[in-house]
């Protein structure tokens, strides 16, 4: 008699880069709220899910490109636990995965690989969340996960669990970005927890940023709009972020740090070629990305 085939998931996660990133204010839970423009770019992590009846998660790692250990209780994990716990399912999964987003870089690779998991286990699992119910357990998860449950660049706000889909113009929907991780990683609690940190930035309006995207759609991020509130405080805990900047400079290009950093990107024309680049200390990783 047939064996039922053993089911199998695979997904992509992809990272993000914050065009602007605003702090506009501090909730008395200490929970900072923002506006932001999220973007998704085609640097992935891969993620196989493989269905099991024991109940039991388990994690297999068969690449790491970021050169750091990964933890064992990784947002992968955390969010297949927190989807049980949610749902009182008696599965379990098998997961395996393909790490190639830098870690501590701003990113967003683990809120990825976290939402990620939980839209494959959803629907591996036939819980039957909707993406409302699912954004609920993500923003427990961290304040980026609920982003990347949706396939779409997004205005957000609040603590991170305001999305709204966003349409950009196409000299920066069919441009590339230019992304570089320095060696150095910088720690997301250490910026936030920084009393340099601005958080009363002026609230600016998502038709603000739409009618700055028209008007400047010939020369795209020579003046970029808005700020990364979190880059002045970044730079002084990690001195790579100024060099990484600098190199940007050096070629024309203006960069600027997404999240809470280290990495740091840049618009580049049709023509650049990456090649032709000054070349980067040992341990950085720079990547030619597209938006998705």
């Amino acid at each position: 008699m047939p064996t039922t085939p053993t089911k199998r998931i695979t997904r992509q996660a992809p990272a993000k880069l914050n065009l602007f990133l605003h702090i506009t204010g501090r909730r008395e839970d200490g929970y900072h709220l923002l506006q932001s423009v999220f973007v998704r770019i085609d640097w992935c992590d891969t993620l196989h899910f493989e269905l099991s009846t024991n109940g039991r998660i388990t994690r297999t790692d068969i690449g790491n490109d970021t050169g750091k250990p990964l933890p064992e209780l990784d947002l992968s994990i955390k969010a297949a636990m927190a989807l049980q716990a949610k749902t009182g399912v008696s599965l379990g999964a098998r997961i395996t995965l393909e790490k190639r987003i830098p870690s501590e870089a701003g990113m967003g690779g683990g809120s990825s690989d976290a939402a990620t998991t939980l839209l494959a286990l959803n629907e591996l699992w036939q819980t039957g969340l909707s993406l409302s119910q699912l954004a609920d357990i993500g923003i427990t998860l961290g304040a980026d996960v609920p982003f990347f449950l949706y396939e779409h660049h997004a205005w957000v706000e609040g603590i991170g669990e305001h999305i709204r889909p966003i349409c950009l113009p196409k000299s920066l929907e069919k441009g590339r970005f230019l992304v570089v991780k320095p060696a150095n990683g910088v720690s997301t609690p250490a910026i936030f927890g920084s009393t340099d940190l601005v958080r009363n930035t002026k609230t600016v309006t998502i038709e603000g940023f739409a009618a700055w995207t028209e008007s400047n759609t010939a020369q795209q991020y020579l003046e970029p709009f808005g700020c990364n509130d979190l880059q002045p405080v970044a730079l002084k805990i990690c001195p790579d972020i100024a060099a990484s900047l600098q190199w940007f400079q050096t070629q024309g290009l203006v960069g600027r740090m997404t999240g809470s950093g280290s990495a740091v990107f840049a618009q580049v024309p049709d023509s650049y070629d990456l090649t032709t680049a000054p070349s980067l200390p040992a341990g950085w990783i720079c990547k030619l990305c597209r938006l998705i």
